[in-house]
């Protein structure tokens, strides 16, 4: 192995706690817009569809509109609940102002991060929204960590587009022999990353199945272990 001079994570669900964030996001947007579903039962039902819609997202088959407006229809539609255009939009612009307003981090990535930085380069490389990732960053206290961040938005192109991880290797000023790609998802970010030559390291916390000659850890303390 080259040796690594420079790490890059992806952010929601490896760093950032997103369904925690977003679970309390949607009460507020819940309070705001009156609406009288179980919270609970809600999040079970659209946290798969969010998924699946940034699935689509990332293979540009939906727009971010698309995206915005089509996991809430879905979702309300599974408790016969439907709301006009308007409301929905009404909704998705809470939602995305309230996301950034709670910033609970994964277990251990405060100490990750204290741990890295002092061995290397750390980045960031995310399919988020421009704006509203660097709230999360800026919010959470985390943003000091990191020399660059690359959004799909500011890119154009979405992980696992080789293309987002070469203009974010060019920003680090590094080769992808010298960088490792940290993330949970093993199509965006390991697959991505691998295409151009970086090491990987997947953060499996959902326990999917996985090459054997794949990098993993369940947590993101067992980082340690690897580099």
């Amino acid at each position: 192995m080259i040796k690594l001079t420079d790490v890059f994570f992806d952010l929601d669900h490896t760093l950032w706690d997103f369904d925690k964030n977003s679970s309390l996001a949607f009460e507020r947007v819940f309070k705001t817009h009156n609406i009288k579903l179980n919270i609970k039962d809600f999040l079970e039902v659209y946290e798969p569809i969010n998924l699946e819609y940034w699935r689509l997202f990332r293979s540009d088959t939906v727009t971010k509109q698309e995206l915005r407006r089509g996991r809430l229809i879905d979702a309300f539609k599974t408790f016969k609940v439907s709301y006009s255009i308007t409301e929905i939009d009404a909704m998705a612009a809470s939602y995305i102002d309230e996301l950034p307003v709670d910033n609970y981090l994964f277990n251990d990535a405060l100490d990750i991060l204290q741990y890295l930085s002092k061995k290397y380069t750390l980045h960031i490389i995310t399919n988020g929204f421009h704006e509203v990732q660097h709230l999360k960053l800026k919010n959470s206290g985390i943003e000091s960590f990191f020399k660059t961040v690359t959004t799909s938005e500011e890119v154009g192109l979405k992980k696992p587009n080789p293309i987002i991880f070469e203009t974010a290797l060019e920003k680090a000023l590094v080769t992808p022999e010298k960088s490792m790609m940290i993330g949970d998802s093993f199509e965006a970010d390991i697959l991505g990353a691998k295409a151009i030559g970086m090491q990987t390291l997947f953060y499996n916390y959902r326990k999917i199945e996985t090459p054997e000659n794949q990098m993993v850890v369940k947590n993101l303390v067992e980082i340690k272990k690897y580099i």
